[in-house]
């Protein structure tokens, strides 16, 4: 792919995150700071799921493990 091609790619998702958000209507100084809210709000979720969710999906497995029969983790 050419570099143009990418640009181009890049402006088509742009202007549809835009047309989605209806932030388009909006002024310059309110979509930065929409812009900034929703940049902050994402890497708060891609941030607590990236600490939170392993620690669940353990305690999940360690739950079903024992109601499904398995052995406990300390046999010593």
């Amino acid at each position: 792919m050419d570099i143009k091609r990418v640009k181009d790619c890049i402006y088509w998702l742009y202007y549809q995150y835009l047309l989605i958000t209806c932030s388009y209507v909006l002024e310059p100084w309110e979509q930065s700071m929409f812009h900034t809210i929703t940049v902050t709000v994402f890497a708060m979720v891609v941030y607590t799921a990236y600490v939170f969710v392993p620690i669940h999906v353990r305690l999940a497995f360690q739950f079903f493990s024992q109601i499904f029969g398995g052995q406990p983790e300390s046999t010593v």
